[in-house]
Parts: structure tokens; sequence; C-alpha cells
């Protein structure tokens, strides 16, 4: 019950920040943006044109879940990593730039347990911003385009195709990848929130996680690195869309997300110690 009380309180500390809600507001824009642009006829015949190579018909594919989908795919990973590692680097670095952290080592709590609630604040932040996301883009593709329809999925870099004719088994996969985003992501924030451990400024946190994650995608794009991808952060990091597979390969996901879970364990025991170690007295 403490516990809960203490994670409370750190959640109405992170949601007081203007910055948490900066994020909200870009989906939210970026949303109507990437909406518009499915609307123009030149995306339209582009798009029909794939489904007729593929022999799907465009008026079942062409639907509120397709939207959402690409909504997700386009905008959660560059422009959600940017939130979600400026939330995450912030949380323990903006305190400890403030003098709060000192305040707050005058009551009896161990470092460990401080370190505890703020990573549970951090990840539950990161889960449900996805759902956020999937859940107010999906009401604007259906206020434009309609609720009915299937669900046409394409990844070529990821090798994932797949078409689903009926509403309720789309949507079924369209919730199973926003679980899967939400896992993924977590590992992001627990990259900043390792670096915030450290003894440098929120906004250092937050540039050296960003940094190690483009520099991460952006190598991993050579053909030099192509047999390796699998060991790429950011490839893991992708394993949600085999969730939008026809038949999903389940060793292959799990080995994926049993993965991000040790890099979670070893990001946060690192942050820990880094913080363990630390002098704020004087």
């Amino acid at each position: 019950m403490l516990f809960l009380q203490q994670l409370r309180g750190e959640l109405r500390k992170l949601f007081a920040r203007p910055r948490t809600w900066m994020g909200y507001g870009a989906f939210i824009l970026m949303e109507a943006v990437i909406l518009f642009v499915y609307k123009l006829d030149a995306l339209k015949r582009i798009n029909k044109g794939i489904m007729d190579r593929n022999g799907l018909d465009f008026s079942t594919y062409y639907s509120s879940l397709s939207v959402t989908f690409a909504i997700m795919l386009f905008s959660m990973f560059l422009l959600g990593s940017i939130y979600f590692a400026l939330v995450s680097g912030d949380i323990v670095a903006k305190e400890d730039e403030d003098g709060n952290l000192r305040l707050v080592f005058a009551r009896p709590i161990s470092r460990l347990r401080l370190l505890l609630v703020k990573y549970t604040a951090v990840s539950l932040y990161t889960f449900s911003f996805v759902f956020f996301v999937g859940i107010t883009g999906y009401a604007m593709a259906v206020a434009a385009i309609g609720w009915e329809g299937g669900l046409f999925v394409m990844v070529p870099k990821m090798k994932v195709f797949a078409a689903y004719p009926h509403w309720a088994e789309g949507a079924g996969r369209l919730s199973m990848a926003a679980v899967g985003i939400g896992i993924s992501m977590i590992t992001l924030s627990s990259m900043a929130f390792m670096f915030s451990c450290f003894r440098i400024k929120p906004s250092a946190a937050t540039i050296i996680t960003l940094t190690i994650l483009f520099v991460d995608m952006i190598l991993r794009e050579f053909p030099i690195f192509e047999p390796y991808e699998s060991y790429f952060i950011t490839w893991r990091m992708s394993a949600w869309l085999f969730l939008m597979e026809q038949h999903i390969s389940w060793p292959k996901i799990i080995e994926s997300y049993a993965f991000l879970t040790g890099l979670n364990f070893t990001f946060f025991t690192i942050g820990w110690l880094s913080f363990q170690t630390r002098d704020f007295k004087t």
C-alpha cells in the first residue's frame, strides 16, 4: 500500500510537468497530418495499386484500421521516442538539478525504492501513451473514413505482410500491436532512465538516449550489417510487427521480448548502481 501511495504521488508529479503533456498535443497534430495525407487522391492511387497487385479489394482495406496502423507505424517510433526520452531522462536528473532529492532523502526511504517508484511511473506513462495514440488515431480515422473495413499490413523491411478482411479480427490484431509497442518502447524509456540516474543534466540524458537510438537505426540500414540485424536494439523493438503476421511465430516474438527485458534490467541496474554511489549531502 505504501508503494502504491508513493507511486500515485510520483505520477502526480510527473503529469504536473508541462513537458509530459507536450507529447499528447504533438501526436494529435501528427495524427491529423497523416490522416490528411491518406485522404489525398495520389496516395489513394498508390495504395490501390499495391492492393490490386496483391489481389485485395481497395474498398475493404482502405479503412480506419489500416490508417490507424499507419499512424502507429510511422509516428510512434520516431516522434514517440523523443517524448519518451524527454520524460524518462527528466524524472531523476531534473529533481537532482532542482535540489529536491536532498529533501526526499530526509525521509526514511532507500535509494532503490525511490528508483523503483520512478521507474514504474515512467513505464506506466510509456505504456499508457501508446494506447492514447492508438485510441485517438482510430477515433479520428473513424470520423473521417468510417468504422467499417478490414486491416491491411505491409512492412517490407520486417518482411511482414497480412490482410484481415473482418473488422473484429483486424481490431484484435491492432490491439495486440499496441501492447507490443508499449512493451518495446519501455526499453527506450529504460535507457533514458539509466542516463537520468547519472550526474548529468536532464537534456543531456535525453540527447544521449536519442543519439544511441538513431545511430543504431542508421547502422541497421547498411547492407553490410543485414546478417547481424537481430543484434540491433531497434530491430528487437520492432518485434511488435510480428504480432501482425497471419500466422504468429511466438518463439520469435518471445525471443525478442526476452532480449528487451534483459536490456531493461541491465539499464535499471546500471542506473541504480550509479545513483547508489552519488553524494547528495554536499
